[in-house]
């Protein structure tokens, strides 16, 4: 069967300057060749294999943005990425001095990340964000509700230091889910780790991410929901086909899996507090392999206790023929008890200089 989309993921920029971009961003708007969509042995439309959903293109359109980018446009924010690599294997300079003192020992340089350096491209357009529901293309308002909720989660998180227990940290720092809403649902890059590993059968689907091997089970039918009060980590997955279209429903939700430091739906708040999705919130994923190398992603979050209206998008993920690796969070066995061992230390230090506990 021919694909439904016209998909393309392509680097417009590299080395190649804009005057020889003409004949390769023309190709991109081109219609795509009939393309028949493989099986597996149950007849279903083969989805498996590895995939990515790096790109440079962000979550939300930037503020008087329009929802498409022109060529010139594309390519200055992949050649941006390619240069901030491209620096990135530059040698350090060895007589350079010490950096000056602070509380942040910083993180990964960006020679360790992966944060991608294509722009999202589907039907021929370059898009200029993610999401491209609500037209505007940026999350929605948050109800009366959501507001009253939000401002009650942050208060509560401020009421405590930053390392008074385990549970005020990130559920990434305590191994428990993966940094950046990589499992989802819904499923969005971060600065690293951005591949998924999808394997199918006749009743299954499963989605490993990179990170922390969390798979994400989806069962496939019309069985039973789990009740109202069981909500594992990614929620209650139901999948069925339409067509060639996976499409997912997931509900259930934990409502401590979504904080600040792995999801956007805490995009404001306090980076402590997080943000508690409301118990009516529903994920609908769509997932269509348009071509041999893309497999088009569409998603749409609807919590009407929380949003104003519902959100989604479309990300054109593609293939990643390089394996992946194992990742070991070691938090969960060192650094959780380094970490709350230290903040107890700095306060017993405080005490005995006559200071206030931090």
């Amino acid at each position: 069967m021919a694909a439904h989309h016209a998909v393309a993921v392509v680097v417009l920029g590299c080395a190649v300057g804009l005057s020889s971009l003409a004949s390769p961003a023309a190709a991109q708007v081109a219609e795509a060749p009939d393309w028949t969509v493989p099986r597996t042995e149950y007849g279903h439309p083969d989805i498996q294999g590895r995939w990515s959903n790096a790109f440079v293109t962000p979550l939300q359109r930037p503020e008087g943005q329009g929802p498409t980018l022109t060529v010139e446009e594309a390519v200055a924010l992949e050649q941006g990425a390619l240069s901030r690599l491209a620096d990135s294997f530059e040698p350090l300079d060895p007589n350079r001095s010490a950096p000056p003192p602070s509380d942040n020992p910083g993180a990964y340089d960006r020679f360790y990340g992966d944060s991608g350096d294509r722009v999202v491209i589907v039907n021929g357009e370059p898009r200029s964000s993610f999401i491209t529901r609500p037209a505007n293309g940026r999350l929605p308002e948050l109800t009366e509700e959501g507001k009253r909720r939000r401002a009650e989660q942050k208060a509560f998180g401020e009421s405590f230091g930053e390392h008074d227990h385990p549970e005020l940290l990130p559920l990434p720092e305590r191994c428990l889910v993966p940094l950046g809403p990589r499992t989802g649902p819904p499923m969005f890059d971060a600065g690293y780790n951005n591949n998924y590993y999808i394997v199918q059968n006749k009743d299954h689907i499963a989605i490993m991410p990179e990170q922390y091997r969390s798979a994400r089970i989806i069962r496939l039918g019309e069985g039973p929901r789990l009740p109202d009060h069981i909500r594992p980590w990614h929620g209650d997955s139901w999948g069925h086909w339409e067509g060639d279209t996976l499409v997912v429903e997931t509900t259930n939700l934990h409502p401590l899996q979504h904080d600040v430091q792995q999801s956007v739906f805490a995009n404001e708040l306090d980076r402590r507090a997080g943000n508690v999705v409301s118990e009516k919130i529903t994920v609908t994923e769509r997932f269509t392999r348009v071509d041999e190398d893309t497999l088009l992603y569409d998603f749409t979050v609807d919590d009407p206790v929380i949003y104003t209206e519902p959100w989604g998008g479309e990300i054109p993920m593609w293939r990643q023929n390089e394996q992946m690796y194992e990742f070991a969070c070691h938090e969960a066995n060192y650094g959780m008890f380094n970490i709350l061992r230290g903040a107890r230390y700095q306060e017993r230090q405080a005490a005995e200089s006559g200071g206030q506990e931090p």
